[in-house]
């Protein structure tokens, strides 16, 4: 069992190496979309809300 999750850890450990992370301009440039984009999603789904809660509050009226 230990000599398994040795093996494990070793090939891990030369999968990591393997991985190109990105750099700090890539990273900060995803976030900023990430941000923006639910910002808008959130926005959108707001409005959508309160005119369905609107729309609601007509028809049970």
């Amino acid at each position: 069992m230990i000599e398994k999750l040795r093996t494990f850890l070793r090939e891990a450990k030369v999968e990591i190496k393997k991985v190109t992370w990105p750099d700090r301009k890539v990273t900060t440039a995803s976030t900023v979309v990430v941000l923006v984009v639910t910002f808008v999603v959130g926005i959108y789904l707001g409005l959508v809300d309160a005119l369905l809660n609107q729309l609601f509050r007509l028809v049970l009226s």
